[in-house]
């Protein structure tokens, strides 16, 4: 494949904003989310950073089912299932 002088070859091939206004700002709000569930995470703020961590990685889960990208899905789906497993056990614990 050539490119022509005004192509850049490091474009992305997700969705831009054009196309999927929704999903991108899905993916920008999730992934602010999950920058304050690790500081949060970081600074031992417990269980408060489950719930962030739960929150943003639900909203990437909800992005890659809109872009149908599998190894997203799987990935995120995962990692819902062990951050709610881990809330669970920490409001059984408290309760």
């Amino acid at each position: 494949m050539e490119l022509k002088e005004h192509e850049n070859p490091s474009t992305t091939s997700t969705p831009s904003k054009q196309q999927h206004p929704l999903s991108w700002y899905g993916k920008w709000v999730s992934s602010i989310v999950l920058i304050i569930a690790m500081i949060f995470t970081a600074n031992n703020v417990y269980p408060l950073n489950l719930i962030f961590h739960l929150m943003g990685i639900a909203g990437w889960l909800w992005v890659s089912i809109i872009w149908n990208d599998r190894a997203l899905i799987v990935v995120n789906a995962v990692a819902l299932a062990i951050f709610a497993n881990g809330l669970v056990a920490y409001f059984l614990k408290v309760g």
